[in-house]
């Protein structure tokens, strides 16, 4: 009865969550969940509901319980049997879009690369989804660290200054002599504007044009930075949740025309790692 009760009540937050009254469609998932407290997928429908309405720490909630419960159902599975697990990708894939808002930026990168994994293991049709979240996540924290580093470039720059000034200060109240104090104060202030002009030029050089990305690191078919590039028989390297949306039209090599399947593609692994290098370094190539 409980059971029935709880996927009516779902169902019916589902058309509610369809037709945009995000409001309705949680309480009736928040009813269902009462039905059935230890049905993990029903945390997940209301997060999903929370997160159309940028509640990020009551998403952040359900999708701990939704993983906490998967891992029970996992633990008491049978061996050899295809339980839920504690990796519900869609729980990670939601944690990761909950995470970002709060400028949790490695857990946001950490969860979305989590459940990217499991959509490739299980060749998810939610894989190109998932890739985008990496690649915007990894291109919040790079724009993060870049404002850190900057805000600190120029608490150095200040601070230099006023070590300077300091000294400048020091010299000009033990000495009498007029012309002497007159030369040190010059020199004080040409050694500031050689300091500032250093650490002007270092901004107007960030601040120049970027080059494209190499090419070795895009894709040909979402011409974006790659992600988890994976070989074709030819030795030709897509991003997997391209070249597999690809496949799944046309079981064939989009250069050669050949035969090709989503089980010929093979990881590129020493790809994946430079890639994953340099978006680390040059997060401003996820829109480039």
């Amino acid at each position: 009865m409980s059971g029935q009760s709880s996927i009516a009540l779902k169902e019916e937050g589902n058309r509610h969550f369809q037709k945009g009254d995000y409001v309705a469609a949680e309480a009736l998932y928040t009813k269902a969940i009462l039905s059935d407290p230890t049905n993990p997928l029903l945390y997940t429908n209301r997060a999903m509901a929370r997160l159309k309405m940028s509640r990020w720490d009551s998403v952040i909630e359900d999708c701990e319980e939704c993983l906490r419960l998967s891992s029970l159902s996992s633990s008491s599975s049978t061996p050899g049997s295809k339980a839920p697990g504690s990796k519900n990708f869609k729980a990670l894939y939601y944690l990761s879009q909950a995470h970002l808002p709060l400028k949790n930026y490695d857990q946001a990168v950490s969860y979305a690369l989590e459940a990217h994994k499991i959509c490739a293991e299980t060749h998810d049709k939610s894989l190109a989804a998932v890739t985008s979240q990496v690649l915007k996540c990894k291109k919040e924290r790079w724009e993060h660290r870049e404002k850190l580093r900057r805000r600190e470039e120029q608490e150095l720059e200040g601070e230099v200054v006023e070590i300077l000034r300091g000294e400048m200060e020091g010299l000009l109240k033990g000495s009498d002599d007029e012309a002497e104090k007159k030369e040190t104060e010059k020199m004080y202030e040409d050694k500031i504007e050689r300091i500032r002009a250093a650490f002007e030029r270092a901004r107007e050089k960030e601040n120049q044009r970027r080059p494209n990305p190499p090419d070795w690191a895009i894709d040909d078919i979402s011409f974006q930075v790659m992600v988890d590039p994976v070989m074709t028989k030819t030795g030709k390297s897509y991003e997997r949740a391209s070249i597999e949306e690809h496949l799944r039209r046309s079981e064939t090599d989009p250069l050669t025309r050949a035969p090709l399947t989503i089980k010929d593609l093979m990881p590129n692994i020493d790809l994946k790692h430079a890639c994953e290098e340099f978006l680390n370094e040059n997060g401003w190539a996820v829109d480039w």
